[in-house]
């Protein structure tokens, strides 16, 4: 497959002939467009014109002409003759109606929308049938017209050289895309549906220009299956559905015509969203059957920073009485949009409306370029009892996708290939391979996470350069070997020295895996090196790479530890990962310390621990490929659980103790681009647990200088007006709320966001006498604070201010406050 020379072979469906018939309605006396006016071929090919008045169908079976035809105008035949394209001038209807007519129709368009609404569950095939499956052929294609760009080569004046010289990329894109598309992919895959669950099995794959599939690409959710439910998920943003009791509220309704399409009688209603009531939604028409009053095709458009059309059409099943999905297509061009734009993994990039210095830029090649979706759904068996096997997994690749034969594509290739279609296969000049989007995807997943990879090693960028004030600066190298290295075994380890303490510090460890489908490894590992006191680790915790990461610069009580550790990391349990281990320890803290346990006090100490750690994720939908698990979908809220127990007399150890760990988090975006996240930790530590086994808060404020001095970089879920070493606790609880409110532009690059915060904890502490050499408060009456980001306002760049208030606020004001710069960065992977 490395060139896909063998596409040939593979696709043998006839190349037919077919004529493309488009065009754009316009009203005659004012010449604006026709949205969603009703284009008839036959009495089973019907279409509708988009927002803008065009339309666009092919014209297969040569039919000598059409009718146009829109409540509010009179009906229009056009003759297909000789043209392919038409502009359409509809004549109004000479009657007007009177206000009170108008509100009648409307009216009579909401009561029929309320009866669809009541008869969905009916029309649902997902809640109607207790269990059904079908096929499905996917033909994704990144393509552009050529005609819709300037075929000549103008001259650029170039400054530094005082020559004309001639620009001729447009001239080439027009050449290239004339003989291909930029990118494209096929999938077959087999859906069933059981118990209100949808499992996709993807029997065949084929994807363009690359050596290994960009399986995300596959995950994303374009348009739904189903149009019923009560949110309308388009292009992975969820919007209020027409068809829903609030979408009753939220959107007007009118009736534009009435067809029989085949034998049924149809009324086609056009929807649009309420201004008044919401900003933004959905706008499109739904036919209805006047009989079932089921839905037999739908159209939903957005416009905005893209412009996305999504067509869902349906076949009438006799005996089930019930509409059933048998096509979707979903069509993404550029919009309106004044920065660039990358979606589905950077396939494709739209370029800003401005140039840099905010002026009107020419048309460029992403102005024309488009996703078109098409989706089939055949051989739908309505009483299929196939179990569901491994339906933990929302998407299942099988591991002989990729080598399907020939008659295979024969038998579910379900559109046309085109000559651009075969050349696009056989080319390794796609857009794929011109952008390097395999090595860029690959290199985006490693560096989100802290790794550059070279060669068999990604290395570890979190020991390059850190600082606090035991240490100094502290320089290290590390990192892990990946698949080049080896697919069964891998290394890690990391060396670092404090250039304060000059003590050398460092791990090693080495792991093997013992099951492919559960991703499941087992280790071992060697660690010496230090660690902040009463740090809250959750083992199975994924780390989120920080290019800056302030909060240990200001931390000066650690303990340094020797720890053996045997672990199995496995993904065995359904929507979940999870680490079992076994670690001892020796313990030295390195500051003054001790700790009485049994009349004995303890400067430094041994701890034998066994621990799981699980984070589930329930909600989020997952995908299982021939390379790893992909979390295609994270839905919220997700929770993780740890346990840690010692274990008596064994392996030296000192103190017998139990800590069980709590966290959530929950995040909702809205369609009007403002976000809601909350954040929930919990611990408790009982028996005779040391100070450095404890909990801290994760505090994040310095204890010295005025307000303005004590300015630094806010954290992650720190409380940043609390003072390193002056809250500690064997059982506490934290909460975080966020939410941040649209950005605001005032200026081209200078668009803030507006974040309200409020934290609060409470936490206490038994037997605090037992910890000598330390001086310490509790939180048994309540921490709280709050206060106002104002994020990236420029480069990522933002500040924020937060006051604590509340039993444990202090007397002078400047130091409840806290001023931080705040940094978020987007990687664009």
């Amino acid at each position: 497959m490395k060139h896909l020379l063998l596409l040939l072979s593979i696709i043998t469906c006839s190349l037919q002939a077919q004529v493309t018939i488009s065009g754009i309605v316009k009203d005659a006396s004012t010449l604006k467009p026709v949205p969603f006016a009703v284009v008839n071929f036959s009495s089973d090919k019907v279409t509708t014109s988009d927002v803008t008045g065009k339309f666009e169908f092919q014209n297969k079976e040569s039919h000598q002409s059409f009718t146009i035809s829109h409540n509010a105008y009179e009906k229009q035949t056009v003759s297909t003759s000789n043209k392919n394209y038409f502009v359409i001038a509809l004549v109004p209807k000479k009657e007007i109606l009177s206000e009170a007519e108008l509100a009648l129709q409307q009216l009579t368009a909401l009561n029929l929308m309320k009866k669809v609404v009541a008869n969905k569950y009916l029309n649902n095939p997902l809640l109607k049938l207790e269990n059904y499956s079908c096929k499905g052929y996917n033909k994704l294609v990144i393509t552009a017209n050529p005609d819709s760009l300037d075929a000549t080569i103008p001259s650029v004046f170039n400054k530094k050289k005082k020559t004309y010289e001639l620009d001729s990329t447009n001239y080439k894109f027009k050449k290239f895309i004339s003989k291909q598309n930029l990118f494209q992919t096929e999938v077959v895959s087999q859906f069933q549906f059981k118990e209100k669950q949808m499992k996709e099995t993807v029997l065949g794959l084929k994807m363009s220009g690359l050596k290994k599939p960009i399986y995300e690409i596959i995950g994303y959710k374009l348009q739904p299956y189903s149009i019923y439910d009560d949110k309308y998920e388009l292009f992975q943003t969820k919007y209020v559905s027409p068809i829903s009791e609030k979408g009753l509220v939220d959107y007007d309704f009118k009736i534009v015509d009435t067809l029989t399409i085949g034998t049924h009688k149809t009324l086609i209603v056009y929807f649009v969203n309420n201004k008044k009531i919401k900003k933004n939604g959905l706008e499109g028409v739904l036919y209805i059957d006047s009989f079932s009053l089921g839905i037999t095709k739908a159209v939903f458009q957005i416009q905005g920073v893209i412009n996305i059309k999504a067509t869902h059409e349906f076949e009438f099943n006799v005996l089930e009485n019930l509409w059933i999905p048998s096509y979707n297509e979903v069509k993404i061009v550029k919009g309106k949009n004044d920065d660039p734009i990358k979606i589905l993994s950077g396939t494709i990039y739209f370029e800003g409306e401005n140039d840099e210095i905010g002026k009107q830029r020419k048309k460029e090649v992403s102005d024309i370029t488009y996703v078109l979706s098409k989706t089939h759904f055949y051989d739908i068996d309505l009483t299929s009892k196939r179990p569901l096997v491994n339906k933990s997994y929302a998407i299942e690749i099988t591991p002989d996708a990729l080598g399907k034969e020939a008659d295979f594509w024969k038998v579910n290739s379900k559109e046309t290939s085109t000559i651009r279609d075969l050349n696009t296969y056989k080319s390794i000049d796609s857009l794929s391979v011109k952008r390097g989007l395999e090595s860029k995807l690959i290199f985006g997943r490693k560096i989100i996470n802290g790794y550059v990879p070279f060669g068999p090693i990604d290395f570890d960028l979190r020991y390059l350069l850190s600082f606090n004030n035991y240490e100094g600066f502290r320089i290290g190298l590390g990192g892990i070997t990946n698949d080049k290295f080896s697919k069964k075994y891998r290394l890690d380890g990391y060396m670092a020295e404090g250039l304060k303490d000059l003590k050398f510090k460092y791990q090693l460890g080495v792991a093997r895996k013992i099951d492919d489908f559960s991703n499941t490894w087992f280790g071992v590992s060697y660690t010496d090196d230090i660690q902040e006191i009463a740090s809250t680790d959750f083992y199975i915790e994924k780390r989120t790479f920080k290019i800056y990461d302030q909060r240990p610069f200001n931390v000066s009580t650690f303990y340094q530890h020797n720890t053996w550790k045997a672990y199995l990391m496995t993904k065995i349990l359904p929507k979940s990962e999870s680490i079992w281990q076994l670690t001892q320890s020796k313990i030295n803290p390195l500051f003054d310390y001790s700790y009485r346990n049994e009349g004995q006090l303890y400067s430094n100490y041994n701890v034998t621990a066994a621990a799981v750690s699980i984070q589930w994720n329930p909600f989020s939908d997952f995908m299982y490929t021939p390379d790893s698990t992909l979390e295609i979908e994270k839905k919220y809220p997700n929770f993780t659980f740890q346990f840690t127990q010692t274990i008596p007399n064994f392996l030296d150890n000192n103190f017998v103790f139990t800590k069980i760990d709590l966290q959530s988090n929950f995040e909702k975006k809205y369609v009007n681009g403002q976000k809601t996240s909350f954040f929930a930790q919990a611990g408790l530590a009982f028996g005779d647990a040391p100070l450095t086994h404890l909990y801290n808060a994760s505090p994040n404020s310095l204890t010295e200088g005025n307000v303005f001095e004590r300015i630094t970089v806010s954290g992650k879920n720190s409380f940043e007006t609390m003072y390193f070493n002056e809250f500690y606790s064997s059982k506490y609880v934290m909460l975080h709320f966020k939410h941040g409110f649209k950005r605001i532009t005032i200026a081209k690059k200078v668009k803030p966001m507006l974040v309200l915060v409020t934290r609060m904890a409470w936490g206490d502490l038994v037997n605090k006498q037992d910890h000598v050499g330390i001086d310490f408060k509790t939180m048994n009456k309540g921490y709280f604070e709050s206060g106002i980001e104002l994020n990236q306002i420029f480069k990522g760049f933002g500040l924020g201010t937060f006051y604590r208030y509340g039993a444990y606020s202090l007397p002078v004001f400047q130091k409840n406050l806290s001023i931080k710069v705040t940094f978020i960065i987007d990687l664009g992977f």
